[in-house]
């Protein structure tokens, strides 16, 4: 980093860094700025854990999401929208730690389906077993470019493409890599769920899936879709993964165009018949039985079909013309 592209971000670390109780959020033209000069490299190490470590005591205002999402959009490498379809978006950055990861599954049923499906993620994460890993597995190659995923999405057959971070925003997967190094997650960890790469990060181009873990959550997060454009399918995941989890119903909104709609009002909580789930813990164990039930010998178990499903109802719904409004 040259002195001539320096960015100082003392005064905004004075704002955020004031701790729970004295901590102010940033407007989001500085939001924005800041984050794309830690994107840019031209935060210098101890701002930038300063910044970092600050926000993970305060926590970002939806103002200030918003700034760093259309920073974070700058920072991704182009990837052009179908001509026809909009794109379902999956993020994947959490993994497997109990229960296995099935967000491949997910994925895998849609694009079956002739559903245009990006999954973008982390290769590896702390030990568990990331979704990346178990694509590979399953015979599903990564997109070594932007390029090599756009002609994966416009396939006529199984429209299914797998791109890891590194490759669509080397940015983002450099402010990721800081949690080993800090030991904690960071604002980056957010942002990069939230991405809408496609295109030119509309509604509507893409559904995106995001997950919550902690119901208090959602209200941030619902209150933060409700104010941006946005073509949004929230629900609670499956250790921290998008995919909803096969051993319970769970509720699934949709935020779009400003308005929230339920889809999915589940009664109860666990379902009456929890199928046989393999180690989550295991790549080999659970990619065999992701094959089988893509082979119709295991069913696919009732929350991840109603999933399917209301991903399908949001889709014949949404028009072009319904999410016309720039991000």
């Amino acid at each position: 980093m040259t002195s001539a592209s320096a960015f100082s971000a003392a005064r905004y670390i004075k704002e955020i860094g004031r701790g729970v109780n004295g901590a102010r959020a940033l407007p989001r033209e500085d939001a924005q700025a800041l984050f794309d000069a830690m994107l840019a490299g031209r935060v210098s190490d101890i701002e930038l854990g300063a910044v970092l470590m600050a926000y993970r005591i305060k926590g970002e205002a939806p103002h200030e999401l918003a700034g760093m999402l259309e920073a974070a959009h700058a920072h991704c490498q182009p990837l052009a929208a179908p001509a026809d379809k909009p794109v379902v978006v999956i993020p994947s950055y959490n993994g497997a730690r109990k229960q296995p990861n099935l967000v491949p599954l997910l994925a895998l049923l849609l694009a079956r389906d002739g559903v245009p499906t990006l999954v973008h993620g982390v290769r590896e994460f702390d030990g568990r077993v990331t979704s990346l890993a178990l694509f590979e597995a399953l015979g599903v190659p990564l997109c070594a470019t932007t390029q090599a995923a756009q002609d994966q999405l416009a396939a006529p057959a199984n429209p299914l493409a797998v791109l890891p971070i590194d490759v669509l925003s080397p940015a983002l997967s450099t402010l990721l890599d800081k949690r080993p190094i800090i030991g904690l997650r960071n604002s980056s960890h957010t942002i990069v769920k939230m991405l809408q790469p496609v295109g030119q990060h509309t509604p509507a181009e893409a559904l995106r899936l995001y997950s919550y873990t902690h119901p208090e959550y959602r209200e941030t997060l619902t209150d933060y879709f409700s104010h941006e454009p946005a073509n949004v399918l929230l629900g609670r995941g499956t250790e921290g993964e998008v995919v909803a989890d096969a051993r319970r119903s769970t509720r699934i909104d949709w935020l779009h165009d400003g308005h929230q709609r339920t889809m999915v009002d589940p009664v109860g909580g666990s379902i009456g018949e929890v199928p046989e789930l393999p180690p989550g813990t295991d790549v080999a164990a659970t990619a065999a039985w992701i094959r089988r039930v893509l082979d119709g010998a295991a069913p696919v178990p009732a929350p991840l079909a109603t999933q399917v499903q209301t991903i399908r109802d949001c889709l014949k719904q949404a028009t072009r013309v319904a999410w016309a409004s720039p991000v």
